[in-house]
C-alpha cells in the first residue's frame, strides 16, 4: 500500500503541471514574465557641457564649481534645486570653456566623492523636444465667450 502511494506521488511530481497555477507560476509558458533587453541610450557626443549626477542635497553651485575648477576653466556650474525645499535634486550641470577641459573634468571627477556622495560626470545630452501645450486653463473657465 505504501509502495502504491509513493508511486502515485512520484508520477504526480513527474507530470507537467497544468491549469491556472501553472499559468501563473511558470516563466516559460507565460510570455509577460520574459525580461526585455535593456535599451541603453547612445553615449552623448563630446561637448563643453557636463551632466553631474549623484549630488548630495547639501551641494551648492559654489561647491560644484570648486570641485570641477581643478580640471579647467569652469564657465558655469548649476545645481538643479527643488522649488519648495531649495535642496538639490541630486544632479547638476558644469560648463567648461573647451571640450578638452570638459574631458579632463569627466576623467578627474567621475566616481569621486563630493560632499560625502559618489558623483558621476558625463557629457550632457540635448533635451528631448517637449510636446506643445495649449495655453489657457484646462477646466474650461476663462475660455467661454459670453455674448
Amino acid at each position: 500500500m505504501a509502495m502504491k502511494a509513493a508511486a502515485i506521488k512520484l508520477k504526480a511530481a513527474a507530470a507537467p503541471s497544468t491549469g491556472f497555477r501553472a499559468l501563473l507560476f511558470s516563466t516559460s509558458r507565460f510570455p509577460f514574465n520574459q525580461p526585455s533587453p535593456a535599451q541603453k541610450p547612445p553615449p552623448a557626443e563630446p561637448s563643453t557641457n557636463l551632466f553631474v549626477s549623484g549630488l548630495s542635497k547639501r551641494t551648492t553651485n559654489e561647491g560644484l564649481r570648486g570641485a570641477f575648477e581643478k580640471f579647467g576653466n569652469v564657465v558655469d556650474a548649476k545645481v538643479v534645486c527643488d522649488r519648495v525645499s531649495g535642496f538639490s535634486k541630486g544632479f547638476g550641470f558644469v560648463r567648461y570653456a573647451t571640450v578638452q577641459e570638459a574631458e579632463a573634468g569627466i576623467k578627474g571627477m567621475d566616481g569621486q566623492f563630493l560632499d560625502g556622495w559618489v558623483i558621476f560626470a558625463e557629457y550632457a545630452r540635448p533635451r528631448n523636444p517637449s510636446p506643445p501645450t495649449q495655453n489657457g486653463p484646462s477646466n474650461g473657465f476663462g475660455s467661454t465667450n459670453f455674448r
